[in-house]
C-alpha cells in the first residue's frame, strides 16, 4: 500500500476542510478558511493544486468548476504525520516519544486509565 503523502501545516488546514465537507469547489474552500486565515484566494487554489499533485486531494470536473476531495484518510495522514514526528525528534524510537510525553504533560486519572489499558492490551500481544 502507497503511503499517504507528507503534508504541511498549511495544507493540513485545507484538508481539514475537505475532510469535514468534501465535496467543495475551490471557492468554497475559500469561504470556509476566509473566517480564520488571511490567505488570498490565490494561495488557497496554489495550494489544493500541490495536494492534487501530491495525490492527497483529487477532484472532479463539472464544466470549468473543479470539486475537490479528499484522496486519503485523516487516519492516514495522522499515521504519516506521527512516523515522521518519531524519527525526527526521537531517532524512530516510539518508545522514548511516550515516555517523553507522559513525563512532561499533564494527564487526567482517566488519560493515565486509558493509557495501562492500551499497554496491558499491548503487553498481551508480545
Amino acid at each position: 500500500m502507497k503511503l499517504p503523502p507528507r503534508i504541511s501545516a498549511a495544507e493540513w488546514e485545507i484538508m481539514e476542510v475537505l475532510w469535514q465537507r468534501a465535496p467543495l469547489t475551490a471557492s468554497e474552500v475559500v469561504r470556509e478558511l476566509a473566517g480564520h486565515t488571511d490567505w488570498k484566494d490565490q494561495t488557497i487554489r496554489t495550494m489544493l493544486g500541490r495536494l492534487v499533485r501530491k495525490q492527497a486531494v483529487a477532484y472532479r470536473a463539472d464544466g470549468k468548476t473543479y470539486h475537490y476531495r479528499p484522496a486519503v484518510t485523516r487516519a492516514q495522514c495522522v499515521h504519516t504525520a506521527g512516523q515522521s514526528f518519531v524519527a525526527r525528534m526521537f531517532d524512530g524510537a516510539t518508545a522514548a516519544m511516550l515516555i517523553h510525553f507522559v513525563k512532561n504533560q499533564p494527564l487526567t486519572v482517566s488519560e493515565i486509565a486509558e493509557l495501562q489499558a492500551v499497554l496491558r492490551e499491548k503487553k498481551k500481544g508480545v
